[in-house]
């Protein structure tokens, strides 16, 4: 019962690596009967005849040329000696014994191809898929490059496409055909074969995913401008490449930048917008900025950098520039403080010390603009203005506090009544009595005057 396990185990194996890789051979372009084989630099030689030498007659050996009704003669004699061969000397080569022909040999001058080393990817979503292989010399005349693509663990037929070679940018170039029916994060197995007269090569299988060969264009159209009244920013502009649409799929982009005398970048990730402000800019000189740019989930690879680009920040022309030119106070000095530090340009080699060595001019002066003066004028007499006129108003206010805080002794006072018998009730006492008439020519006498103190 263990063997047809163990049969069916091996079964199983053997369709997997069958289904996994496309098993596609690579080897020389067939060559026919007639046709001799020579290296670049090296000397072949052709035969007439083969058998026997004629005798008492001239052999002569033609090499055809394209367009002419008659080749060109080279020389007699039954071997022919061609020494340190090129590209241009394969064609085909007749001897003839007095006009009559006898043999006619091709010769083919080729070298072995490179090893393809192949690199894919997608300029954005909605375009196809290129690889690509850069080659270090020119591939011989006759080389033939092929690509296969299939899905992986998937038993098909793998799509066959053939390879372009460009030999301004020296490498060849194929698009793929993606299968039907593949998803973006499926793995794919791209296979290559390079193969002429002298040998075939392929290279080594690539597994790829859609999404993971994903790398935009770079930028373009960076341009830096000054912003006004800014010395230290920078503002940044480009534009989506050609080959991306943002009306369907966006970017997110990394910049970089670095002051000319300086050769290290400051970089800056995860912009989403075509523009950045760069805000630590040395003042007056002019910087190097560069942008790529990678999808926005961050599928695929970065693109590579764009162009360079140049700008210098804004610079107030009212301002004096000292002799050693314009610097930044952006950095710290070697004791840990915060200074200035000067442009390279104010080290120099000092002429009159014969050991050498940078030294620091220190003839530049700082000076101060006349409208400064107006203007730190002008604040100085508005505070104090502004001081006279507070302490007046407080001194005002002050007086009218002191005023109502003092009453006068009588107001709020009463007349302490002392205490003695309650008085009748008033009902029992008339206010006035009718025994005492008043006097004639005299005023009217209140006798009750305990009415109007009694407090009632």
């Amino acid at each position: 019962m263990a063997l047809p396990l163990r049969l069916l185990f091996l079964l199983l194996l053997f369709f997997f690596f069958l289904a996994a890789a496309p098993g596609l051979s690579c080897g020389p372009t067939e060559l026919s009967w007639d046709t001799v084989l020579g290296r670049p630099g090296a000397n072949v030689t052709l035969t007439c005849q083969d058998d026997e030498e004629p005798t008492n007659v001239t052999v002569w050996w033609w090499a055809e040329e394209r367009g002419a009704s008659r080749g060109r003669r080279l020389g007699g004699g039954n071997v022919l000696l061609l020494p340190h061969l090129r590209y241009e000397d394969s064609g085909r080569y007749s001897c003839s014994v007095g006009g009559r022909p006898l043999r006619s040999l091709r010769l083919l001058v080729a070298e072995p191809p490179e090893t393809p080393r192949i690199f894919c990817y997608r300029r954005s979503p909605d375009k196809d898929v290129l690889c690509e292989w850069p080659q270090r010399a020119k591939p011989s005349p006759g080389t033939r490059a092929m690509l296969w693509v299939k899905r992986r663990f998937a038993v098909e037929d793998a799509t066959e496409q053939r390879c372009r070679y460009f030999s301004k940018a020296r490498k060849f170039v194929c698009r793929v055909k993606v299968p039907p029916g593949a998803h973006e994060t499926d793995p794919l197995v791209v296979s290559t074969c390079v193969s002429n007269g002298a040998g075939g090569s392929a290279g080594e299988d690539r597994i790829v995913t859609l999404s993971g060969v994903l790398k935009p264009d770079p930028p373009l159209n960076v341009t830096v401008e000054a912003l006004e009244k800014a010395p230290q920013w920078l503002r940044v502009n480009w534009s989506y490449p050609s080959s991306w649409d943002p009306r369907f799929y966006w970017l997110r982009f990394r910049v970089r930048y670095r002051p000319e005398p300086s050769q290290t970048f400051t970089e800056v990730d995860r912009v989403t917008t075509t523009w950045l402000d760069i805000r630590d800019a040395w003042r007056g000189t002019r910087h190097v900025v560069q942008v790529r740019a990678q999808e926005e989930f961050g599928h695929g690879a970065w693109s590579e950098w764009s162009r360079e680009a140049m700008g210098t920040p804004w610079t107030d022309p009212r301002d004096v520039t000292s002799e050693v030119g314009p610097f930044s106070s952006q950095f710290p000095v070697d004791d840990g403080t915060p200074g200035v530090t000067p442009p390279p340009e104010a080290f120099r080699e000092d002429p009159t010390n014969g050991a050498g060595g940078a030294v620091l001019e220190g003839r530049a002066h700082a000076e101060a603009a006349p409208h400064a003066f107006l203007v730190a004028g002008g604040s100085l007499l508005l505070g104090i203005a502004l001081f006279v006129a507070v302490v007046v108003r407080y001194r005002q206010t002050w007086r009218r506090g002191g005023w109502r805080g003092s009453k006068p002794q009588s107001e709020g006072q009463h007349v302490l009544v002392p205490l003695s018998a309650p008085n009748p009730p008033l009902s029992d006492t008339p206010l006035l009595s009718p025994s005492s008439p008043p006097a004639p020519g005299g005023g009217l006498h209140v006798t009750n005057l305990d009415y109007f103190f009694s407090g009632r």
